[in-house]
């Protein structure tokens, strides 16, 4: 039995979905898995179907015994599909989080509860993941040293990244002292969309850490979300993009648990070359002519004998064929050359009205006469011309007619 944790001290990475989805695969591949609760959300609980618990891990890591935690292990509420092992579980509650204060004044065995209350499970289960908590207190801390390796669950994004390089130094200061126990087993990147933010980080973390993160990475995927919300396991779920989820977790889980066979890809099956029974002979003679078709108005488009082109016989200083009578006479027959067109009627421009004359020849108030209006053009013809407000012309004062003054009579 090997016990793997969980970790990632930045909050909201996806570490409760990245390990139902592990234990989903475990499950799949006929694997006895028990995964242990350590977050005082309770996550994990449910996701894994269990609502009520008689005993939790608060009260597990309270007793201080060894074996304690067998009392503590109910089968989750999975429904076994296609011969699928259904996991077990050690339930966690929000009482947890008052346990870890205590733990506190525990001085000398804090950091040892979890790893004593494991003791007596390894024949019992092939494999132990542990959730753990978004912090590095003492809950956390108990995980690595019950730990033998540790998979660092993050996202692709800056601070998500930043807190990869703090969880990988603490895990190293906790090998130093404990000779080399828990190893990194592996960086999962999870939640990767399909946007350039997300792919830099992925590459940013690729490149900082290469012999560790492992592929495919887990994508953003509705089916991961919904899965955990419902209490099934992604194996089981039926609908668009669980399959490729599926796929990612098997990768992963193949990666990390050496219980786990490879995939065994199916021998390639090269199809026999199958050899044509019988063969067209060559035509050496020419096709008869459809009745009907254009090879009989047109002798030349008949396909010559033995083969050959089109335009074998083809002379093109022979004459046309006419059309049969009972084809419609082509368009430019219809048209007489010698028939001239007919021009186009010419307008003239209206001619001005008697009172527009006598308009011209109204005097002003200064004995003058008027300037006479430009002449009125044909309303289609007319140029549609429009002037800005500002330059519109405005009359001078000048021009204007003094208050009391009347213009004589025409």
């Amino acid at each position: 039995m090997s016990v793997t944790a969980v970790v990632n001290q930045k909050g909201g990475v996806g570490k409760t979905t990245v390990a139902l989805g592990l234990a989903s695969a475990l499950g799949a591949a006929r694997r006895s898995v028990l995964v242990v609760d350590l977050d005082p959300q309770a996550n994990a609980t449910t996701g894994l179907g269990i609502f009520e618990a008689e005993r939790t891990i608060d009260t597990v890591l309270t007793e201080d015994r060894a074996g304690s935690a067998a009392d503590a292990v109910v089968p989750a509420g999975w429904a076994p599909d296609d011969g699928s092992v259904v996991p077990s579980v050690i339930p966690s509650s929000p009482a947890l989080a008052q346990v870890e204060h205590q733990l506190v004044s525990d001085v000398i065995g804090a950091q040892d509860r979890l790893a004593t209350a494991l003791e007596g499970l390894s024949g019992e289960f092939d494999e132990v993941i542990i959730d753990c908590p978004p912090s590095l207190g003492l809950l956390t801390v108990n995980a690595l040293f019950a730990a033998d390796r540790v998979v660092v669950v993050t996202e692709p994004a800056a601070w998500s990244s930043d807190g990869v390089a703090q969880i990988v130094r603490n895990v190293d200061r906790i090998a130093q002292r404990r000779g080399g126990r828990p190893e990194l087993a592996g960086i999962i990147v999870n939640r990767l969309a399909r946007t350039r933010d997300g792919s830099y980080w992925a590459g940013e973390l690729a490149e900082a850490h290469p012999e560790f993160v492992l592929e495919p990475p887990v994508r953003m995927r509705a089916a991961v979300a919904e899965a955990a919300a419902a209490a099934v396991p992604i194996h089981a779920l039926s609908r668009s993009g669980a399959d490729d989820a599926v796929a990612e977790f098997d990768s992963l889980t193949r990666q990390l648990f050496s219980s786990v066979p490879a995939a065994t890809t199916p021998e390639s099956t090269t199809p026999e070359s199958t050899t044509p029974e019988s063969t067209m002979p060559e035509s050496t003679t020419a096709p008869e002519p459809v009745p009907g078709n254009d090879t009989d108005r047109f002798p030349d488009l008949r396909v010559p004998a033995g083969g050959g082109s089109l335009m074998a016989g083809y002379d093109p200083k022979r004459p046309r064929p006419s059309a049969p009578a009972d084809e419609p006479a082509p368009v430019e027959a219809l048209m007489d050359p010698a028939e001239p067109a007919e021009p186009a009627e010419a307008t003239e421009p209206p001619k001005q009205s008697e009172p527009l004359k006598q308009l011209q020849n109204r005097p002003n108030h200064r004995g003058g006469n008027r300037r006479a209006p430009s002449p009125v053009l044909p309303r289609a013809t007319a140029p549609a011309r429009m002037l800005p407000a500002r330059m519109v012309p405005v009359r001078s004062r000048r021009c204007r007619r003094p208050p009391g003054v009347v213009s004589p009579p025409a």
